[in-house]
């Protein structure tokens, strides 16, 4: 099973994904885990390069390919032979984020990333994402240091936000929505019993 969560900067997304991986690690159960861009020594140079870089100016289409290219070599290198191991793959961000933030945020479109994102992967997708969503008032009380990307400001948080919630519905088979207001343990049983229902403790 592959499992990726996503959220705005602030949503405890990272907090959430780490306590999951405690759990599995509890019950024995075999798993990887990956953050975007990175995890390969392509990836994290591509890391370097989008999110610490704030002199070097990168047009919105430049930031999109480079967040496609770590994602690619993530999924060769990584993410493909682990799933072929039933090991569980657990994502700190995956093909949602770049719809959200490169197609919506950055203006390049929603589908055109959805297209660009299945040439990338070879079209893999999460069996299951969670969504964590909060306010963008919520997001920009919590974060007190931001990267390049993050710095964008409200307006590009909330049209963040607004394509987040828009693939939610448009695959809700896949995404669910979870209530980032709530308390880190409320969310938690919540993750974890979503995940117990679809099967994942089974294998």
């Amino acid at each position: 099973m592959f499992v990726s969560f996503e959220g705005i900067d602030g949503s405890g997304k990272g907090t959430q994904a780490r306590l999951f991986l405690e759990y599995l690690k509890e019950k024995n159960i075999p798993f990887i885990y990956v953050r975007e861009p990175g995890d390969t020594e392509i990836g994290e140079a591509i890391r370097k390069l989008l999110l610490e870089n704030r002199d070097m100016p990168i047009s919105p289409r430049a930031e999109l390919l480079l967040f496609l290219a770590s994602r690619a070599q993530l999924v060769s290198q990584v993410i493909s032979p682990a799933l072929i191991e039933n090991k569980i793959v657990v994502a700190d961000r995956f093909i949602d984020s770049s719809v959200a933030y490169q197609g919506a945020g950055r203006n390049i479109g929603l589908e055109e990333v959805e297209k660009l994102n299945d040439f990338a992967t070879s079209g893999l997708k999460p069996d299951l994402t969670f969504y964590i969503d909060i306010t963008v008032e919520t997001s920009m009380k919590r974060k007190k240091v931001f990267d390049r990307i993050e710095s964008e400001g409200y307006e590009f948080l909330k049209t963040v936000r607004d394509a987040y919630l828009y693939l939610a519905r448009k695959f809700s088979d896949r995404i669910v929505i979870i209530d980032g207001e709530k308390t880190v343990e409320e969310i938690h049983k919540q993750i974890i019993g979503i995940f117990e229902k679809r099967g994942g403790q089974s294998r």
